[in-house]
């Protein structure tokens, strides 16, 4: 089986890497899959909605599908659902996945966090992409091709590859246990 991520980007990559390892245990089908990362630009560059992030990792894995002729597309996508707005406002970091096989697909998500006001106010306020905003908050360069927000969120408890690996665990469940899902 040849399976098609539409990113390269590390964390991204080696989430569907674990993901696909642990549905090959899981189903036959799985094992022994070839992964290709295709470079799919993302639309918007900070998704602020749930539905932004589900029509992104939707996107993503159709385009990579579609460009490489994998079995199978996937599709990650990172941004943050704002709910309402002013000195209420809340926003939390959420990860979502998408495969499809060019029949169906279906979505899976990684969990969410809530971010601190001052870090969600630079990115819905001042239109900082979350990358930007956390690389000034640590005074690091491109925290997110490691530990991402997830991992200085966290503490380092989780990371941006473990969200995305469960969300695509999540998104893959109807492929890898399709008995459950007929």
């Amino acid at each position: 089986m040849r399976v098609a991520v539409g990113s390269s980007r590390a964390p991204k990559v080696e989430a569907a890497r674990r993901a696909l390892a642990g549905a090959g245990e899981r189903h036959a089908r799985f094992r022994g899959a070839q992964l290709v990362t295709v470079e799919v630009p993302s639309a918007p560059a900070m998704p602020l909605s749930l539905a932004a992030l589900q029509s992104g990792a939707r996107e993503r894995a159709e385009r990579a599908r579609a460009s490489s002729g994998a079995d199978l597309g996937i599709g990650l996508e990172g941004g943050l659902e704002l709910q309402g707005s002013g000195p209420g406002r809340r926003a939390f970091l959420m990860s979502w996945a998408y495969v499809t096989d060019g029949r169906r697909g279906h979505f899976g998500c990684g969990g969410a966090i809530e971010l601190p006001d001052g870090l969600a106010a630079r990115v819905a306020d001042e239109g900082l992409e979350l990358a930007q905003a956390v690389d000034a908050l640590t005074s690091r360069r491109d925290v997110r091709s490691r530990e991402g927000a997830w991992g200085v969120l966290t503490a380092g408890w989780l990371d941006r590859t473990h969200s995305f690996e469960l969300a695509l665990v999540n998104a893959l469940a109807p492929f890898y246990n399709a008995e459950v899902y007929a």
